[in-house]
């Protein structure tokens, strides 16, 4: 499979919606050197298209990610460690690019995330699961410890207590479970998840793409409370200059619907 098969992409230019599909469904879309270095490049390419107002992260066949190539690390023991130091020095970049987009990034979490797609999930901005997904982390399972951002997403969402009892227990959560502890924003049956993507991807690109940007930065910001208080000034005054918050304002007063251009 050529490099650039590794993560596929589509760009529906007139919605404004990016979809990237992890492609290796024979081993349950796991990471290896190329498929990491594959993600970085997608990343990347995300920020060169004009128009961009939703991301979709999703995987081909039955699992979303299943977490780090495991067999590839036990047919080379030696060389685990470089290999698994090439795949983090490519996806911790690209999880970094995900976060500085404007555009919200959705999983569609069409099965299991494990380890590192566990990880992607967290990183995301809003995730529809099928029913039929799981999540586990599974590094106690392999002696490790997390990657991928897990350790700092998991712990703002969930807390300490229950994100250290994930990585302590190696519990697996159901789609239902993972919603009811906030990692996932909507479930829908099988037979319905397609449709439920595309609904709520056409939603977030229909929103003021600009200021779901300052959304993200606010929320993903590490500082005291009068760093914060400043930086949500700012990001307001960034926001009051562009034509979303012009044609907001007019529709307010003028009791109409608003069309947001994401700009």
């Amino acid at each position: 499979m050529e490099q650039t098969d590794l993560v596929t992409r589509r760009f529906d230019a007139d919605r404004g919606i990016a979809t990237l599909t992890f492609n290796r469904p024979e081993v349950f879309n796991a990471l290896d050197i190329a498929t990491a270095k594959a993600f970085e490049q997608t990343a990347h390419w995300l920020t060169t298209l004009t128009g961009l107002r939703c991301v979709v992260l999703t995987g081909a066949g039955k699992a979303f990610v299943a977490g780090g190539d495991v067999g590839a690390f036990a047919a080379d023991p030696d060389n685990a460690d470089r290999t698994l130091s090439l795949i983090l020095k490519h996806m911790h970049p690209a999880i970094l690019t995900l976060r500085r987009l404007d555009a919200p990034v959705m999983t569609a979490l069409n099965g299991t995330a494990a380890g590192a797609g566990f990880g992607l999930v967290l990183a995301s901005d809003h995730v529809v699961a099928s029913s039929a997904a799981k999540l586990v982390l599974a590094y106690d399972k392999l002696g490790t410890s997390p990657d991928c951002g897990s350790t700092w997403f998991l712990s703002r969402k969930l807390g300490r207590l229950r994100a250290f009892e994930l990585m302590l227990t190696g519990r697996a959560l159901s789609a239902d479970e993972a919603q009811d502890w906030g990692i996932v924003n909507e479930v829908a049956r099988i037979e319905d998840f397609a449709d439920a993507v595309q609904a709520r991807a056409q939603r977030i690109a229909a929103g003021p793409t600009r200021a779901f940007g300052l959304f993200k930065r606010l929320m993903d910001a590490e500082q005291p409370l009068a760093a914060q208080l400043e930086m949500e000034r700012d990001s307001f005054m960034q926001a009051t200059g562009t034509e979303d918050f012009r044609a907001a304002t007019r529709g307010f007063v003028d009791k109409t619907p608003v069309t947001f251009k994401g700009r």
